[in-house]
């Protein structure tokens, strides 16, 4: 039967490999807020090469997670996330020394090319048993929300006592510590495999590329991180024209976000306990996509770029916690790693887009042409997402039955299908893993663990 609590080596491995992202994530998020009003002073700048230095690193994330993922199943995991952490840190220092937008646009890019978000996801399957393994992806994932929290108070004060170039140095020095972290605290694993619950299997991206209501997810998440990179290009220099010192600009986006983190746990709560999670996602987009547009009229305002704000994030917050979920929801039992790799390239691709037709519509359209944009694209969103299917609320399980003849497969198989709330089962010959798809309100859990094999210790 499955352990209901995590060893302290799984803890110690989850919550260090959490370190590792938020730090990486940290370095990435802190220039946002102060950035632009920077890039004022260099030579060459434009708005177009201001939006193209803050979202480039999304361009060769996308390209290089997934193959860094598969290499670290031929090479390890650890030798991965060290090189991409080493290359993370040139990418800083290019940055930090550079004088000019096209050489700080060159180290984004090298930073990006650090694209290691893959291989500590399968690391951490390693390090985890199956019925522990969503622990451990949410753990990460709260690690990347704190640190774009922290990334939004640190970047002003920072800007304002060591400059932009000192957050670059900054954030290399963070990629040092998380090398550290990766040498010294993050355990090695037993035996590195392919997990298809957390990594992405080229066989699988036809299916995961054809299915229609997960290009709704890819193309929403690639819409809500656009509109994100887009309003950084504009937002420090809006909020320094309504008033406000760049100093003291976290001022905002403090309470802001603390504020935004509060008010979404409720419809988090409607979502998945009432299983309104459609609607409730319907919502945020439209909420999200009015802000935008109120913005384009209202940006001269320093209480209403707060308020505005304070609504953004709310909804962005609430979005970002939900499409996961719906992924997981949609995504076939066997294909969930690589549904999520390609939702996530499609994140990184997102806000690759948003710097470059941010910088460009700010540049020629300024701040109404710059939202105005960004509102009716999450409207384009809106209208994808409410022909969207009505998620089943099925929750995914895992159970070891090692190596099986096709015959005894299909007997188990079959008697999965057979149980009380059990809706898909499919049993992996590769990994001997069944993978489940269980309403958790009337599965008998005990009955499907004593199907199982002890685990492997």
């Amino acid at each position: 039967m499955n352990d209901p609590q995590m060893t302290p080596a799984e803890r110690r491995a989850a919550l260090s490999l959490a370190a590792i992202f938020a730090l990486r994530m940290l370095g990435l998020f802190m220039i946002l807020p102060v950035f632009a009003l920077y890039a004022e002073e260099l030579p060459g700048v434009t708005p177009t090469l201001v939006g193209l230095a803050i979202g480039i690193y999304g361009l060769t994330q996308a390209a290089l997670q997934i193959p860094f993922g598969m290499l670290s199943d031929r090479i390890g995991r650890k030798p991965v996330i060290i090189g991409g952490l080493l290359v993370f840190a040139c990418g800083s220092v290019v940055a930090a020394t550079a004088g000019d937008i096209h050489l700080i646009i060159l180290g984004r890019a090298i930073q990006g090319a650090g694209a290691i978000a893959a291989a500590i996801m399968a690391l951490a399957a390693d390090l985890t048993r199956e019925e522990h393994r969503v622990k451990a992806m949410g753990l990460i994932g709260v690690s990347i929300g704190m640190a774009f929290l922290a990334a939004m108070v640190l970047g002003p004060i920072l800007g304002g006592l060591i400059g932009v170039p000192g957050i670059f140095w900054f954030t290399a020095v963070l990629a040092l510590i998380g090398i550290g972290v990766v040498a010294l605290v993050v355990p090695d694993p037993a035996h590195s495999s392919v997990h298809r619950d957390a990594e992405a299997v080229p066989a699988l991206f036809k299916d995961v590329l054809r299915d229609p209501q997960l290009l709704r997810l890819d193309f929403g998440i690639l819409v809500l991180h656009m509109s994100l990179t887009a309003a950084f290009v504009a937002m420090p220099t809006a909020l320094r024209d309504a008033g406000l010192d760049v100093g003291h600009h976290w001022l905002v986006y403090l309470p802001v976000m603390v504020l935004a983190m509060g008010a979404m746990v409720p419809f988090i709560i409607i979502a998945e306990k009432r299983r309104r999670l459609k609607p409730v996602v319907i919502g945020a987009i439209a909420l999200l996509g009015l802000t935008q547009l109120a913005l384009a009229l209202w940006h001269q305002y320093l209480w209403v770029i707060a308020v505005l704000l304070f609504l953004y994030f709310t909804a962005f917050n609430l979005l970002e916690a939900s499409l996961p979920s719906l992924v997981a929801k949609f995504a076939p039992t066997q294909a969930k790693g690589t549904a999520m790799g390609v939702y996530s390239s499609s994140q990184f691709i997102g806000a690759f887009i948003g710097g470059v037709i941010g910088g460009w519509a700010f540049g020629t359209y300024h701040y109404a042409g710059l939202y105005t944009l960004t509102g009716l694209l999450i409207l384009l969103w809106l209208a994808a997402a409410v022909s969207m299917a009505r998620p089943q609320h099925l929750a995914t399980h895992m159970l070891l039955v090692g190596e099986l003849s096709e015959a005894e497969r299909d007997a188990i198989t079959a008697r999965l299908l057979g149980m009380e709330g059990v809706a898909e089962a499919a049993i992996n010959p590769e990994d001997g893993i069944a993978y489940l798809r269980v309403d958790s309100r009337t599965v008998d859990y005990a009955a499907l663990d004593a199907l199982a094999l002890p685990e492997p210790t």
